[in-house]
């Protein structure tokens, strides 16, 4: 099997990459290591496996249609799972032509060569950030998603809908996972449970938006990984109870899928401060702001359709997958207590 990961030096793609290695998978990684966050993180990342004999590495932006067509045709990969994306709802505020050019354009151009080169399975990271102004919860994939409140959100949303329209009109088999806020050893340090730990230890404020009045679905890194390599597996097929005159927004007459990976188990933004605070035996500063443009209340993930299909099942609790990720940080960042 060959399988081609894009975002390969990011926080889940370097992870799913070691997942594949460990079965002895061949495996393309794509990434263009762009300068949103530490790129050391990201070389740190890709040391962990670029040496691997089974690995073949490009750096290379998915934007440039040419060299992505060329890596296409050299290494003709029977699986592609796409985890390439200009990342962070609020940096899509000031600079939505990232998004547009990684997300849209790059995406586009991904799924292109996936039908040229007949992939057999095409998996992609989408976002519970989908979900947007919808309030109820917990969130399903049945549910209306057609009001993003980010840019972010709105290219999420826009690779669903492009998938669709790939697997409608040339069979192309498609899985969307909206992934639920996955947190983790070598996480991205745009992340507010990686912020936090940082000014927590550097004794810097915190800022906590709409005075802690949020919560969110942690989803922990291993339990992803496991969830991402089951689903590439089993290509999508059409859904046989699919009914054009009630249309599930989650599956299709078309071989095209969406499942959420997430823990179903929120924390409130307080309970995640205090679980720091007492992991690090330190009390933080706290500076409680009002909510910010494109963020969302709450996160909470049904996973009953991926529990079903694929036996999904969350092993990591919040307290252990913190513990571990902030043994992995003073590590890495050589903090001595």
């Amino acid at each position: 099997m060959r399988v081609l990961v894009t975002g390969a030096a990011g926080f889940i793609g370097s992870s799913f990459i070691q997942r594949l290695l460990r079965e002895k998978i061949d495996v393309i990684g794509v990434d263009n290591l762009n300068s949103y966050y530490d790129v050391k993180l990201k070389h740190a990342r890709l040391d962990l496996f670029r040496q691997e004999p089974n690995y073949t590495n490009y750096e290379l932006d998915i934007s440039d249609t040419i060299k992505l067509q060329d890596l296409f045709e050299k290494h003709q990969p029977e699986i592609v799972v796409n985890l390439a994306a200009q990342a962070g709802v609020r940096y899509s505020i000031d600079n939505p032509s990232e998004y547009i050019n990684s997300n849209i354009v790059g995406f586009s151009n991904i799924i292109e060569c996936c039908k040229v080169n007949k992939v057999r399975h095409f998996v992609y990271a989408s976002s519970s950030s989908v979900y947007g102004a919808n309030t109820k919860l917990p969130f399903t994939t049945d549910q209306n998603t057609n009001h993003p409140v980010s840019l972010y959100a709105a290219t999420k949303k826009s690779n669903e809908l492009i998938a669709h329209v790939y697997s409608h009109l040339f069979g192309l088999p498609t899985t969307g996972l909206r992934f639920f806020t996955v947190y983790g050893p070598w996480g991205r340090p745009d992340m507010a449970y990686f912020k936090f730990t940082k000014a927590i230890l550097e004794d810097e404020t915190i800022d906590v938006y709409n005075n802690g009045l949020l919560s969110r679905d942690f989803t922990y890194i291993d339990d992803v990984v496991e969830g991402l390599f089951d689903v590439i597996k089993k290509a999508a097929t059409p859904s046989i109870h699919w009914d054009p005159k009630s249309p599930n927004p989650s599956n299709s007459n078309a071989p095209w899928k969406l499942y959420n990976i997430g823990s179903s188990s929120p924390i409130s933004l307080i309970k995640f401060i205090q679980t720091l605070e007492i992991l690090l035996g330190k009390e933080a500063k706290k500076n409680f702001l009002e909510m910010q443009m494109g963020d969302v209340h709450d996160t909470f993930a049904d996973i009953k359709s991926i529990e079903n299909d694929f036996n999904f099942k969350p092993n990591v609790n919040f307290e252990v997958g913190m513990s571990r990720f902030l043994d992995w940080y003073k590590n890495f960042y050589k903090i001595i207590n």
